[in-house]
């Protein structure tokens, strides 16, 4: 399901998103306007058998508010769409659901933007839920940054950690990629 404000964003100018989703994910997408229900369906029933769930990812991705540029990398096999739902944790309540949202937004989008500079990860708010696309890593800590923030943690201290745990990322990276193996050569 998606909702009908977002429909025209999935379709595109000219058809133009809907056609580039099935193009690369080798899949038929189904829109009805009316209902916003999308079906989607392998072209290839032997081709990849992720491609289905890929394309729901990306589907997803838009109907929770992405732009399709941003929902685009989830072509990338190591690229994840995780999905918050505040309602989930707050029930009904709007006013908790939408203190929440300005806690992650910040005053003119500052906080967004200084968790997706460092977490390399795409934000999106959306209602009630809060949308993550990224890396494994990323993804990770922009979740636990917003878990944070949920539970009343000043943003300075939010900043500091993801700081840190990037920093603790990169130097795990660089070890593993000293670590692997060298292949021996062919004869």
């Amino acid at each position: 399901m998606i909702s009908k404000d977002r429909i025209g964003v999935l379709i595109g100018e000219g058809g133009v998103v809907k056609d580039r989703i099935e193009r690369c994910l080798n899949v038929t997408l189904n829109v009805d306007g009316e209902s916003g229900v999308v079906a989607i369906k392998a072209r290839d029933p032997m081709g990849n058998p992720l491609a289905v769930l890929k394309a729901k990812d990306v589907v997803t991705a838009v109907a929770r508010g992405f732009p399709p540029n941003k929902a685009f990398r989830l072509f990338d096999e190591d690229i994840m769409l995780d999905i918050l739902n505040l309602r989930e944790l707050f029930g009904k309540s709007e006013s908790d659901i939408q203190r929440v949202k300005g806690r992650i937004i910040g005053r003119d989008g500052k906080s967004r933007r200084i968790i997706e500079e460092i977490t390399q990860a795409d934000l999106s708010i959306h209602g009630h839920t809060v949308g993550i696309i990224g890396n494994f890593d990323a993804a990770s800590l922009a979740r636990e940054a917003m878990e944070m923030l949920i539970k009343g943690r000043q943003h300075a201290t939010v900043y500091q950690h993801m700081k840190n745990r990037r920093r603790e990322i990169k130097k795990k990276e660089k070890i593993e990629l000293w670590e692997k193996p060298a292949e021996s050569p062919r004869r």
